[in-house]
């Protein structure tokens, strides 16, 4: 797969459009706790068009101050907000016992933002070329100490979400973030973002899945 402008331009407008499609199905469902979560591909896909401008701006299509405004806003939106979105998302969409566990990933996810926000707010985001993809850098103490918190709040939520929906996506996303840091490396965090709107197509299906009662269920089978 090839990174460009305007292959971030066209993947960022179809994310997002299915964004929109999956507010409208879980507005039409009555189901108003899905919505945070229904929102996470309109994120995505306003990140993967943010990321055509940074390419632009790699390329001196843009002025100095935009350039380095698109990058930051790719930085915000990939390192401090995905961390709290995600698990924030999934809990507010999950009912029962497993809203404890998600409660704590959403705390983790918090933890994890404040260094990423405060490298973000205080070191300059640099974006370089490497082949088909874009390396960031910004100075984040202990990467692999946030990263590993970071997966585990995003990916974790999905994973114990107890939706096996979710849990599939959870599964499509943790491996792509495997398959990204053993391909990529460096440009992990860009690939892995990009991986992650396109699997968030997926969500558009469980905005218009109903989950199946399970109590109900089993009583249907004891009849």
């Amino acid at each position: 797969m090839c990174w460009s402008a305007q292959a971030d331009a066209v993947a960022g407008g179809l994310v997002a459009g299915v964004g929109v499609a999956c507010l409208v199905r879980a507005r039409r469902a009555g189901r108003p706790e899905r919505l945070p979560l229904a929102a996470l591909p309109v994120v995505l896909g306003t990140h993967q068009l943010i990321e055509a401008l940074v390419w632009l701006g790699t390329d001196g299509g843009l002025p100095d101050g935009l350039a380095g405004a698109a990058r930051t806003a790719w930085a915000l939106v990939a390192l401090p907000l995905l961390p709290v979105l995600v698990p924030a998302a999934v809990w507010c969409a999950t009912s029962g016992p497993r809203r404890r566990a998600l409660a704590a990933l959403t705390m983790l996810g918090a933890v994890v933002a404040v260094p990423l926000a405060v490298a973000v707010g205080s070191h300059p985001v640099t974006a370089a070329v490497r082949g088909h993809t874009l390396r960031y850098a910004l100075g984040i103490p202990y990467p692999a100490l946030l990263l590993a918190g970071y997966l585990l709040a995003t990916v974790g939520s999905l994973l114990v979400s107890g939706d096996h929906l979710l849990r599939r996506l959870g599964l499509l996303v943790g491996a792509g973030a495997v398959a990204c840091a053993l391909l990529w490396g460096l440009a992990f965090v860009s690939t892995w973002c990009a991986l992650a709107a396109l699997a968030s197509l997926l969500l558009l299906h469980w905005t218009g899945h109903r989950p199946v009662d399970v109590p109900a269920r089993a009583a249907g089978r004891a009849r």
